[in-house]
């Protein structure tokens, strides 16, 4: 039988009731999973021994630091025997996913990929986990994440399996997986989980996901609470889902926030910008396949603008680093005060193991300095001061004329200008991290909601590569529509499994 896609809500909507299993389970994305539940077509058991399975025979992808199946399971017989005994379905009933390794579920330490935190057991759940585990949804483990999410390779030498460091990408094992929400990334695109939570700080859900093939969303800052998150910038930090479609994107929004979704928009309605500096200096094969991907949306009628903002990496680079570094301290040192940890940030930061995230703490954290300019060290107080002051608001203040100016509904671009790197100790080096964010992080750094898609895979090597739409902030909803607009142009990438095992 083919693959068949179909969604809860139609069914509901048409009456029509799956009659089939499809080939394979590990393709199902949640609402394809939870109707199949819902409609007892399977047993959450069933599901979940499936996952389990597949991330069983997948080792080599490092993509997760625990994992607790006996409780996933034990939670699945008890939502089946729910469903058994006439009770209610709910809209994640009985299905598996996975959480970044820094977003506390209580059952699970939470490392956030730092040896110091290993026996960390969190003793409430973090909202926006509650709120999914209230929807029926099972956290079947923790993903691997780059060390305290300073980085983008997910090049993790505390957490790994034997002869393989670093978590690595669903399509390729001798690459990256992105970062930080590596294992994430990679579970998702490998198939191992349906869907996942990350954090994004500068892309850390938005890399992988273009890197592995997913779907990923960052939020407007602070449309889900931070709550229960081990912390970089709260400026700048915010979970998001991970998922293998919009629809789920959607629905798992929906549950956290409990806004009702956007009706998706007729095409020749929405505007968007191609901001030509996110364009310059991408790799071919990128470009390549952003390209085509950009002439099917524009073949449907979507408007397209060509836009420029010739300061945009400079106005990005003043705020960026100054933000996230001085926030880091004050930010993590109340976070390991307020937990319990009974560690403070001196013990997190003599028991890091990731030699580049070592150094940041070392260089710049704990003394609270940027790089020297001029031949004198930078205080790091004083360049934030002028980045929350100054910088950012005229970041902002530009980005808002630009989409007022051509009357823009989201800008476009590639998601990460370069393919997936090797996975080495040299995919940690500060020229790939800074290649990796170039045009993730300007969005980061203005507060705006943002969604990678996959566009393809590159001709040659086969990888995945992400287009990324950018919406002003609050204007998550209508971006999420518009998405779901862009996902029926595009399609879903393809699947890796034949490349992997079970």
């Amino acid at each position: 039988m083919r693959y068949f896609e179909w969604t809860t809500s139609q069914n509901i909507k048409t009456g029509q009731i799956p009659q089939e299993l499809p080939d394979d389970l590990c393709e199902l994305t949640l609402h394809e999973a939870s109707a199949l539940i819902r409609y007892r077509l399977i047993s959450s058991r069933a599901l979940v021994e499936t996952w389990l399975d597949r991330i069983n025979c997948n080792p080599q992808f490092n993509a997760f630091i625990s994992i607790d199946a006996p409780a996933a399971l034990q939670k699945a017989d008890e939502y089946d025997r729910h469903l058994e005994n006439g009770g209610k379905h709910l809209p994640l009933g009985g299905v598996p996913i996975a959480v970044k390794d820094n977003i506390h579920v209580v059952g699970f330490t939470n490392t956030a990929g730092t040896p110091a935190l290993a026996g960390f057991f969190p003793q409430t759940n973090a909202p926006v986990v509650a709120s999914l585990l209230e929807a029926g949804a099972i956290v079947i483990g923790k993903t691997n994440m780059h060390e305290l999410a300073f980085g983008t390779s997910g090049y993790n030498t505390a957490f790994h399996v034997p002869n393989v460091t670093g978590i690595r990408n669903a399509f390729d094992h001798s690459r990256i997986a992105g970062g930080s929400s590596s294992g994430s990334g990679s579970a998702v695109g490998a198939r191992l989980i349906p869907a996942a939570l990350g954090t994004d700080t500068g892309g850390s859900i938005r890399q992988p996901s273009s890197l592995n093939g997913c779907v990923g969303f960052r939020p407007t800052v602070g449309r889900y609470s931070c709550e229960g998150i081990t912390p970089i910038s709260p400026t700048r930090d915010t979970p998001g889902p991970m998922t293998r479609s919009v629809q789920d994107v959607i629905l798992m929004d929906s549950i956290i926030t409990g806004a009702s979704p956007a009706q998706p928009p007729a095409t020749e309605t929405i505007r968007l910008g191609i901001l030509k500096e996110f364009w310059d200096e991408v790799s071919d094969p990128v470009l390549q396949i952003t390209h085509t991907a950009l002439k099917k949306i524009q073949a449907t009628g979507v408007q397209v603008v060509w836009v420029s903002l010739p300061d945009i990496f400079e106005l990005n680079g003043a705020v960026s680093m100054p933000i996230a570094l001085y926030e880091c301290r004050s930010a993590l040192a109340e976070y390991l005060l307020t937990n319990d940890t009974g560690l403070d940030i001196e013990d997190v930061a003599a028991a890091i193991s990731s030699p580049d995230v070592r150094e940041i703490f070392e260089r710049f954290v704990l003394p609270g300095r940027l790089e020297e300019h001029g031949g004198k060290p930078v205080d790091l107080e004083q360049a934030y001061i002028t980045a929350i002051e100054q910088g950012r608001p005229l970041l902002i203040e530009k980005i808002h004329s630009l989409f007022e100016e051509h009357q823009l509904h989201a800008l476009v671009h590639p998601t990460t200008p370069d393919l997936a790197i090797k996975s080495e100790p040299q995919a940690t080096r500060f020229e790939a991290f800074a290649r990796m964010i170039r045009n993730a992080d300007p969005a980061s750094n203005a507060g705006m909601p943002s969604i990678s898609l996959p566009a393809g895979l590159s001709i040659n090597e086969g990888l995945p590569i992400g287009i990324e739409f950018d919406g002003l902030p609050g204007s998550d909803s209508q971006l999420l529509a518009i998405a779901s607009v862009m996902e029926d142009v595009l399609g879903r990438e393809s699947s890796p499994l034949q490349k992997n095992t079970c």
